[in-house]
């Protein structure tokens, strides 16, 4: 009965979950079709373009910019309209493909002759004389007239008395209807009519400002009920011979603005996807440098050549998707450059569709799985679902320019899971539980493991404090419960004294395990073993491999310390390098180890190395442990700080107060964060020849030594432990 009530309750739990699940579908399905998202929809957009922005493949347009450079040299603004046909006439000298202004001259010239005289108030003959000298308006007028200029104009939202009548555009060819979805707008501002007649072209510059960021710019627009297309595009057409324009269904929602043999994709409401490029200074050449002939004719030859203003005060500063800021004149030849490149982004009526039909994949196919999954599984499905909703709207962007809001289909996915895996969490609770009893029980075990390996590592400041040959102490700190460092130290004989530290691979509950057994065997070795110390590690490393089914390995370093003369031989299998210093003689460190770890190659040859101490000294033997500590910020302890510290220790210290100098640095600098890794110190510092024993004591009968008592402390661990 209790298992049919927890299968019940579970499947209770599993119907709760989808009837979530349906919910937040459904809410998302609601949304999707409402314009709330709007916003979040627009910076997707801009992170598409901040992953992947516009390569500059071409370079059709070149900006000739009235900078700071540029009013210095000739004046504030505005110019005499004299001195902007003279630019004009400078550029038109080097054949580019067409010219256009970012400009409008609403008012006359005050600087010209007359205008200049009646303002002043000149005496009436020098006024007269001045009045027949020719018009600026009219000189920018023939300029414009001689060079095919296209002049800018910008829709307004109202009605400019002084511009009552529609612009003059080119010819458009529409179909019925196409053109009443286009943005409108009620009136224009434009250059004076003495300057606009002279025009080839004229072209809005106009842009779509959401947020200060300019997304869409209208690509062709309904200004007092004419259709008028982007300076940019009317440049073009002016330059390439095109009478006219043709506007077309594109299908799916689009529009198609045609010209020549070019045909634009634009959105139902005549707007253009800005896909922006990074700003450069390679698009901008200096109005003064033109006027001064400066500029190199190949640079201009054949380009299509936008005037415009980006002095300092006098900018109209736009922001483009990329967040940078630019001169509004520069989108201008950024969209000329998209169209020279083909270069599109659109959004179709089929956008919406593919976004709610990913909604809906995504969180039927959680409802679906969840309650058969285990956690982690679920977790990797909605990993990959969001994946995959993320790479579809990258590939539809890179491969064929279209916008897809990506946004709101992985948070319908997002909040389908949370939905999902919260139908779990009442019997998740009941699993933790049950885990936490197990982990209560799991814990006592470790404790008593790790009191058992306390025990196999019998203190050495105690063990030898009768002595007076030499001091020695250690210390084990494992980052877990219980580690794979040991330390091991014992008299061989009356005259000879082995020391070893080792760490085993690893670390926990297996690492102690294999630890004990290294142990045992190297200390059951080095009793019934003669000849030198790299004898005893090789057949220890024989032994241990018989007994490593798991492949585990062991770095040893393993000294033996002759206690009459000081000589100290020893063998390094791949562990740290040890310090040795004090009795004045300056620190040293040992050289590094060329022995392999224990169980790395097979029947590897160790070599036995020597070096004299003299009485005073001590050798400090550590584990990677202590070079490898870590600090709260991340930072390793490093052999340098070890070194520090042990140059820091006054000659004649004890072996204890060395050891305890390192362990209260490393303390320090590791403070608060966790152990990276069990931690091992071994300090001996042999005093002298005067407190060793006599030579004809050195012989042990090796009959009396119980070889069998390490193996068989390791067996009775393993029998408490188990």
């Amino acid at each position: 009965m209790a298992a049919q009530g927890r299968a019940g309750g579970a499947r209770r739990l599993r119907l709760d979950g989808r009837i979530g699940g349906v919910t937040i579908l459904a809410v998302f399905l609601l949304l999707s079709f409402l314009p709330l998202g709007e916003q979040l929809r627009l910076l997707v957009f801009d992170g598409y373009q901040n992953i992947w922005p516009r390569e500059r493949t071409s370079a059709p347009a070149v900006i000739v910019e009235i900078d700071e450079a540029s009013l210095a040299a000739h004046g504030q603004w505005p110019w005499p309209r004299s001195l902007l046909a003279a630019l004009v006439d400078r550029i038109a000298r080097v054949q580019p493909a067409g010219i256009a202004l970012d400009l409008m001259l609403p008012e006359a010239d005050r600087y010209s002759p007359a205008e200049y005289a009646r303002t002043i108030g000149l005496p009436e003959p020098l006024a007269k004389a001045l009045s027949l000298l020719p018009d600026n308006d009219q000189r920018l007028a023939r300029a414009v007239a001689v060079h095919k200029v296209v002049l800018g104009i910008t829709g307004l939202d109202y009605q400019d008395p002084r511009f009552p009548n529609p612009p003059r555009v080119a010819p458009l060819a529409a179909a019925p209807g196409l053109t009443a979805g286009l943005r409108s707008y009620a009136g224009v501002l434009q250059s004076r009519a003495l300057i606009d007649r002279a025009a080839a072209g004229r072209g809005l510059v106009n842009s779509d400002r959401r947020d200060r960021i300019v997304r869409r710019i209208p690509f062709v627009a309904q200004v007092d009920g004419v259709t008028v297309p982007t300076l940019g595009l009317e440049l073009l057409r002016v330059a390439s011979g095109a009478r006219l324009l043709r506007l077309s269904d594109g299908g799916r929602g689009l529009l198609r603005v045609s010209f020549a043999d070019r045909s634009v994709p634009v959105q139902s409401d005549g707007s253009f996807w800005l896909y922006a490029s990074p700003s450069t200074r390679e698009r901008f050449v200096s109005a003064s440098d033109v006027l001064a002939g400066r500029v190199k004719p190949e640079r201009l030859k054949g380009k299509l050549v936008v005037i415009g203003v980006t002095g300092l005060a006098l900018v109209d500063r736009r922001v483009t998707p990329l967040r940078e800021e630019v001169p509004g004149v520069e989108l201008h030849a950024q969209v000329i450059e998209q169209i020279y490149d083909n270069s599109y982004l659109v959004r179709s009526d089929l956008a919406p569709w593919l976004e709610r039909l990913l909604l809906v994949a995504g969180c039927a196919l959680l409802i679906l799985w969840v309650p058969r999954l285990r956690a982690r599984e679920a977790v990797v499905v909605a990993g990959l679902l969001l994946a995959t909703e993320a790479l579809i709207g990258a590939v539809a962007f890179q491969g064929s320019g279209l916008l897809l809001d990506i946004a709101t289909p992985m948070l319908a996915t997002l909040a389908t899971f949370i939905i999902m895996l919260a139908a779990t969490l009442e019997q998740a609770e009941r699993q933790r539980r049950v885990l936490r009893d197990a982990a209560t029980r799991v814990a006592g075990e470790l404790e008593a493991a790790r009191r058992i390996q306390s025990g196999l590592l019998a203190a050495p400041a105690i063990q030898f404090r009768d002595e007076r040959a030499f001091e020695v102490d250690a210390f084990l700190a494992p980052a877990q419960t219980v580690g794979g460092d040991f330390f091991e130290c014992i008299k061989l004989d009356q005259r000879r004294l082995l020391f070893a530290v080792g760490d085993v691979s690893g670390k926990g509950m297996p690492a102690a395990l294999f630890m004990a057994l290294s142990k045992a065997i190297l200390k059951a070795t080095a009793l019934r073993a003669d000849g030198d110390v790299s004898g005893i590690v090789g057949r220890a490393a024989s032994e241990i491999a018989l007994e490593n089914p798991e492949t585990m390995f062991v770095t040893l370093f393993v000294g033996i310390l002759d206690l009459v003369t000081g000589t100290l031989e020893y063998c390094n299998a791949g562990h740290e390098p040890p310090f040795v210093g004090g009795a004045g003689q300056g620190l040293e460190r040992f050289p590094v180890a060329e022995g392999p770890p224990l169980c790395v190659v097979e029947d590897f040859a160790y070599e036995t190395r020597y070096r004299e101490l003299a009485p005073g000294q001590w050798i400090c033997v550590l584990s990677d442990g202590v070079t490898e500590a870590t600090s709260a910020q991340g930072a390793l302890f490093g052999a340098a700080r070890v070194e520090a510290v042990l140059r820091s220790v006054a000659d004649g210290t004890g072996a204890q107060d060395v050891l305890a100098q390192v362990r209260a640095r490393v303390a320090e600098f590791v403070g608060d964060a966790p152990a990276a890794d069990d931690l091992t110190l071994l300090v001996l510092r042999w005093n002298g020849p005067a407190s060793a024993i006599p030579v004809e004591d050195e012989e042990t009968d090796l009959a009396d030594v119980n070889l069998d008592a390490p193996v068989a402390r390791f067996g009775n661990a393993v029998r408490r432990l188990d």
